[in-house]
This record gives C-alpha cells, sequence and structure tokens, in this order.
C-alpha cells in the first residue's frame, strides 16, 4: 500500500438547481468567498490557477489547478492537480428532484515533505481533515446558492 496515495469520494445534495450549482463550481476563483478552508485563488490563465488550502489540521496545500475538461452538458469539470498533492479532480452533477447532487471524486498522491514523513501515523488525520473541509464546503456553497 502507497501511504501517501488517497481516493476520496464526496457526495453533497443541494436545493439549486444543476445549472445553478455548475456555474458556481466553475468559478474557481470564487471558493474563497464560500469555502473558508480555500484561502487563496490566483488566475494564471483561462484554465490555470494556483489554489493554497488549509484545513483544521497547521498546515498549507499549494497546487496548481489545470482544467482537463468543462462540460456543462454532462455536469461535469475536471482538473489536474500538481504541487504539495498531485492527480486530478472532478465534480459531476446530476439532477436531484428540483435540485442537485454533487458528486466530487479526486484520487491524488501526496508530495509535500511533512505531509509524507508523517504518512502512516498521520494518514487517519489526513482523511479526517479532509472530510471536515469537505463538509464545510457543503454547507458554504449550499448558503452561498441561497444569497444568491
Amino acid at each position: 500500500m502507497d501511504w501517501n496515495h488517497y481516493r476520496f469520494r464526496s457526495l453533497w445534495a443541494l436545493p439549486a438547481p444543476v445549472p445553478v450549482v455548475y456555474r458556481a463550481l466553475e468559478r474557481v476563483e470564487d471558493y474563497p468567498r464560500w469555502w473558508p478552508q480555500v484561502r487563496e485563488v490566483t488566475r494564471l490563465d483561462d484554465t490555470t490557477g494556483t489554489l493554497r488550502i488549509r484545513a483544521l489540521l497547521p498546515y498549507d496545500l499549494t497546487q496548481t489547478v489545470r482544467e482537463e475538461r468543462r462540460d456543462p452538458a454532462a455536469g461535469v469539470l475536471q482538473a489536474a492537480l500538481t504541487g504539495d498533492i498531485e492527480g486530478w479532480a472532478r465534480w459531476t452533477l446530476t439532477p436531484r428532484g428540483t435540485g442537485a447532487l454533487v458528486r466530487y471524486d479526486q484520487e491524488v498522491d501526496v508530495r509535500k515533505p511533512l505531509l509524507r514523513r508523517f504518512a502512516v501515523p498521520g494518514r487517519v488525520f489526513f482523511r479526517a481533515n479532509h472530510t471536515l473541509m469537505m463538509r464545510a464546503g457543503r454547507r458554504g456553497l449550499a448558503a452561498h446558492l441561497a444569497a444568491v
């Protein structure tokens, strides 16, 4: 087992329709407004940017995010990730009643040296940190969508 390899999946049921949620998710530069753990986003060009993320544990992750797929008709946004974590992340949106079911999938390898050193004893904490971050993201996006 590679202790520095992670696969994550989160499901968010949101009361807004898919096109509205999709528009919010494709505007990565707005994430810090509604997702507290996304501390900073810097656009590099139309399809690439850097993100600085810090959740509950006392470390930042900095990554470059490059758009790989933007398909509003299919409800898919996918990006390649490089930096402190490398791999990919994908949002997939489907209608659910009058709202949307948002599925987030991520597969990454940790590259940040500090986190690699603590890979075995820290794994349970790193996974919990990610879970808490995703919960806060769902709450933040739901509040953002309600205010729009």
